[in-house]
């Protein structure tokens, strides 16, 4: 049987567990600044004894104190930093050539796309798209087909893309994802359009490369984490404007109270997606409290889970970034 994991499971639980598969994986995690779930993640997951962890973040301070912390805990471990803006494409464009050009890393066991940013002001990309589904989801999309070759050569592949059960918030707006010109902009529906392409994005890489390349990929809910993803917010003002925004559309959460997590739990769900060996069978599903959601159980929209809509996402996507990915 199964370990009966939950929401109160934690990372020291799982890396417990997972050891003989974390240990000698190379595993390529965003967004991995120091108190954030990201980090908290690698730096959980380095007690394992990886053979490389490869840590990709925008701040290059950051980056270095993330490298540093894993090194003083952890030695023999090989860490090697990587900047990237997800923002920009050229910056992704860039980023990926530079991991395809590291002949001493030939394959990458496990891509954890973390990073993104939440509920910001109004704003385009360099690309002309709106910010959170540009960092959210096109540079994520784009840096994983970038780097597929090398991910693809592992003998267990697996991809992870941290999402929100904030993708009740919005389905994709197809023909008008920029919010007609933010003219109809509410920074929580931004989230959520691109939460709900990160669900989408897992369920497009399983069906097209699951099969042929053994690829495994998954989406998921950390829960609510008090992390520096938040730190831009008033929560005295935002916080109801999330629930104004839920009341709106009827969801449950306008009415109940948030029960937060600490990060040893809210990581948990990352190294679940990662790293547990049985879920090869739910290919594509999206993840909460360490288990495969159940749509009638936790928040799971129907939007979010479409493969009409996840194949309708993915040409979309190809068109925004300029370039075709057709496995």
């Amino acid at each position: 049987m199964p370990a009966p994991y939950n929401t109160h499971t934690t990372t020291d639980e799982l890396v417990t567990d997972y050891t003989s598969i974390i240990k000698d994986k190379v595993i390529l995690t965003t967004g991995v600044s120091s108190g954030s779930l990201g980090g908290f993640f690698v730096q959980s997951i380095a007690k394992a004894k990886p053979a490389w962890i490869i840590l990709a973040a925008r701040n290059t301070e950051k980056l270095r104190n993330t490298a540093a912390e894993i090194t003083e805990a952890q030695p023999d471990i090989q860490v090697r930093t990587l900047q990237v803006d997800l923002g920009s494409l050229k910056s992704v464009r860039e980023a990926a050539a530079q991991v395809n050009s590291w002949d001493d890393i030939p394959v990458i066991d496990v891509l954890v796309n973390n990073a993104g940013i939440m509920a910001v002001d109004y704003s385009l990309s360099p690309e002309g798209v709106e910010s959170h589904l540009a960092t959210n989801h096109l540079g994520p999309f784009l840096f994983t087909n970038l780097i597929i070759k090398k991910i693809l050569a592992a003998k267990e592949p697996r991809i992870a893309v941290v999402s929100s059960d904030g993708h009740r918030m919005h389905p994709i707006r197809f023909y008008d994802y920029n919010f007609d010109d933010g003219k109809t902009y509410d920074r929580w529906f931004g989230y959520g359009q691109s939460k709900t392409a990160n669900m989408l994005f897992a369920i497009s890489l399983a069906q097209k490369l699951g099969i042929k390349h053994n690829l495994q990929a998954f989406s998921l809910h950390p829960g609510v984490i008090w992390t520096n993803l938040g730190n831009h917010l008033d929560w005295s003002v935002d916080l109801d404007g999330l629930k104004n925004a839920d009341r709106s559309l009827g969801n449950r959460e306008g009415w109940k109270e948030f029960e937060a997590k600490p990060l040893e739990r809210g990581a948990a769900t990352h190294i679940y997606a990662a790293f547990d060996p049985g879920l090869k069978a739910n290919n594509g599903g999206y993840l909460i409290d360490c288990h495969v959601a159940d749509p009638l159980e936790d928040t799971v929209l129907p939007w979010a889970t479409s493969s009409l809509e996840a194949e309708k996402l993915w040409q979309l996507s190809e068109k925004l970034v300029g370039q075709e990915f057709p496995y």
